[in-house]
């Protein structure tokens, strides 16, 4: 095989064999294949794509070139679930103590965020003394003991795709359908779980802008899973505004304890209840979406999801005393109050303006190096179509720095106020199986 036959190949449109892929993928992680052949093959993917079995092929290209985690002794279905990334996501934190609280195993790797989107590892080591760091073993355990554990991923999972992605970076294609799904599903099914359920953000906070593109995306990724014998469904979720009041890693651990308190916000609650509850019909405790739903709800009037997060806490080596004192968590010294400018209606929240706000304020990463402020964030006090008076505050920063003009502009300018009230948007726009 040649390269440049494979690129010409791709570029005519044509169909890529499992062969081929591998030897294409095979040799680049080995340096055999130069950066500027990859590009021009990424490139012709971008505008050619690929077949449903290309792109799985693809999939297990990426899991095959590095470790795959074997996690054969955990009893029962293993359960994960994954989003495509959005602002004021903390469902992990809801899902994973639900899940558990049913009996069913989640063993969830989990990543840090970069850029506007938090990463559910980034929250959770806000809370003091919580390790992310477990050994084989004690990750296990805790499963099989308590149904429930999550670490970082391991350096060496899925390299071909943490490869490829730095070149799409820099090279234009990284919103390719085929390469994103590809790359999402390699690191899950690298990951060992058995039945996996992803939501797929889409709006102005989200990787994916339109439904359509949205859709797309979700089925590509079924597909691969069925393709692979894995159980997956993909839950399309709206990211048109931040999801729940609070952005930022501190606060939205707040914010997820009141969710499993029972006093969490409408559309954070709904959409937490619904992945896990697919989590749950995929684990076998249910045949039902509804019956799981309404059992996942009385979990949480009862009190044993709340005492679910303070075991995970606990067996994580965090300190569980948090839950029923959220002030131990970190906080910022400043406030900053935004003020509607006129009356009406809000119409309109960008999200992403707030998740790039909240990481002007320290609460995220632009590189890899940068370090986090935990206690910064945002709280959104109106959303879309609530009512609004000029003089009201809209929403709270929360930092420790002293200059924060950049982080201000975005975050005012991410609220638009109409006259009219507009329809408040779907929490849950679909689901795929």
């Amino acid at each position: 095989m040649r390269m440049y036959d494979l690129i010409i190949k791709k570029r005519n449109g044509q169909e890529l064999s499992r062969e081929e892929i591998d030897f294409i993928v095979n040799g680049y992680v080995k340096g055999e294949i130069p950066d500027y052949q990859v590009s021009a093959l990424l490139m012709a993917i971008y505008f050619r794509g690929m077949t449903k079995e290309e792109t799985s092929n693809l999939t297990m290209a990426f899991v095959n070139s590095g470790d795959k985690v074997d996690l054969s002794e955990i009893k029962g279905i293993k359960v994960d679930k994954h989003s495509t990334g959005g602002v004021g996501d903390k469902i992990s934190l809801i899902a994973i103590p639900l899940v558990a609280s049913v009996g069913i195993p989640v063993a969830k790797m989990s990543g840090r965020g970069l850029g506007h989107t938090g990463g559910t590892l980034d929250k959770l080591e806000s809370i003091d003394g919580f390790k992310i760091e477990l050994s084989k073993r004690e990750f296990i355990n805790n499963v099989n003991t308590y149904k429930m554990a999550i670490i970082g991923q391991t350096s060496n999972l899925t390299p071909a795709d943490k490869k490829i992605y730095a070149l799409r970076d820099v090279t234009a294609t990284v919103d390719s359908i085929p390469l994103i799904a590809s790359s999402i599903m390699s690191k899950k099914i690298a990951s060992g779980s058995d039945a996996i359920v992803l939501d797929v953000k889409v709006g102005s906070g989200a990787f994916m802008k339109s439904l359509d593109e949205a859709k797309e995306l979700a089925k590509t990724m079924v597909n691969i899973g069925k393709s692979l014998n894995k159980k997956v469904i993909a839950v399309i979720t709206n990211m048109d505004q931040p999801l729940g009041h609070e952005v930022g890693n501190a606060n939205e651990v707040k914010e997820a304890i009141k969710v499993l308190k029972g006093q969490g916000a409408e559309d954070e609650t709904n959409v937490a209840l619904t992945i896990a509850s697919y989590m749950t019909v995929l684990g076998g405790a249910f045949k039902d979406f509804d019956k799981a739903y309404e059992t996942l709800k009385e979990k949480i009037k009862t009190g044993e999801a709340i005492n679910k997060l303070k075991e995970f806490i606990k067996i994580q080596g965090g300190n569980p005393e948090i839950v029923d004192n959220p002030d131990k968590l970190p906080s910022a010294k400043y406030h900053i109050e935004i003020k509607a400018e006129n009356s009406g209606y809000i119409e309109k929240i960008d999200a992403e303006s707030i998740g790039i706000s909240a990481m002007l304020l320290g609460a995220g990463r632009q590189t890899k190096e940068d370090k986090i402020d935990f206690g910064a964030g945002i709280t959104i006090i109106k959303k879309i179509g609530d009512k609004v008076k000029k003089g009201d505050t809209i929403c709270i920063l929360h930092t420790n720095m002293k200059y924060t003009d950049n982080a201000v502009e975005k975050a005012k300018n991410a609220f638009k106020i109409s006259n009219n009230k507009p329809e408040r948007p779907p929490y849950v726009y679909e689901v795929i199986m």
